[in-house]
């Protein structure tokens, strides 16, 4: 077993040219950092097991969970319950880093959200 960081974790892109790393993936427990650029958003959905947590470590996010806005700031976080539905999104000027657990993993257990 060796450290992981984005320079060694299996990458992928996704939406309007967002980079995720897988640096834990196991069925119980995903671990990923992305990076959102300037006026990118995903898609409003929900995960009917996935329980999640959204930490930015850089810049400015807007985190909607169930029709409330939450402005997320480097060093903070927040809890997305199986069930909620849920959008993060970069409306800042900046670049948005941030972090997302969920357990078990949410890949596979994702459907769009109304609204």
């Amino acid at each position: 077993m060796s450290a992981v960081s984005t320079a060694n974790a299996p990458h992928y892109i996704w939406g309007q040219q967002c980079d995720g790393w897988h640096l834990l993936q196991g069925d119980d427990l995903s671990v990923i950092e992305e990076r959102m650029p300037p006026g990118a958003a995903e898609v409003r959905h929900r995960h009917a097991r996935a329980r999640q947590f959204f930490y930015v470590l850089e810049g400015e996010a807007l985190l909607e969970l169930d029709g409330v806005a939450h402005r997320l700031g480097a060093n903070q976080g927040l809890h997305v319950p199986p069930g909620a539905a849920h959008q993060m999104r970069n409306d800042s000027a900046g670049e948005v880093r941030f972090i997302v657990v969920s357990s078990p993993k949410s890949h596979g257990d994702r459907e769009v959200a109304d609204g």
